[in-house]
């Protein structure tokens, strides 16, 4: 089973008000919140959206927080990028799959008004391993 949990080391500086934060290893990878909540909210998202056209195994790989180069009221946190929550939250627009069942089988599942499409998803999230959200 493929791991959906990915650790980065994230630089955080502190601002007047809040604090930049980049992401070494993503390059691009820089935003800001106003708080240290906010923030970690934001680098999250911000992973999300630079890794979005990639698979899992084309991440790039993480760097050890003790190689990560800080200066003045800078400091590093490991933050977490869950793809499988990203993805429930921003790219769960329904994709129409085709599939063949035996005649008998869809007509039982008709006779009692089976919704094909949700027992799919759920057997698939029970094949997986997923949880509900």
């Amino acid at each position: 089973m493929w791991s959906h949990r990915f650790f980065y080391p994230a630089i955080f500086d502190p601002e007047d008000v809040g604090y930049s934060v980049y992401v070494p290893d993503i390059p691009g990878c820089v935003t800001q919140g106003d708080t240290m909540e906010e923030a970690l909210n934001m680098v999250q998202e911000a992973i999300g959206l630079m890794l979005e056209d990639k698979t899992p195994n084309q991440y790039p790989k993480p760097s050890n927080p003790k190689d990560v180069v800080i200066t003045g009221n800078q400091f590093v946190m490991i933050v977490e990028f869950n793809k499988l929550a990203y993805d429930r939250k921003y790219n769960a627009k329904a994709v129409k799959k085709t599939l063949s069942i035996p005649a008998w089988l869809n007509t039982a599942a008709k006779e009692h008004n089976i919704n094909f499409s949700n027992v799919l998803q759920n057997a698939l999230m029970h094949e997986l391993h997923i949880k509900e959200a």
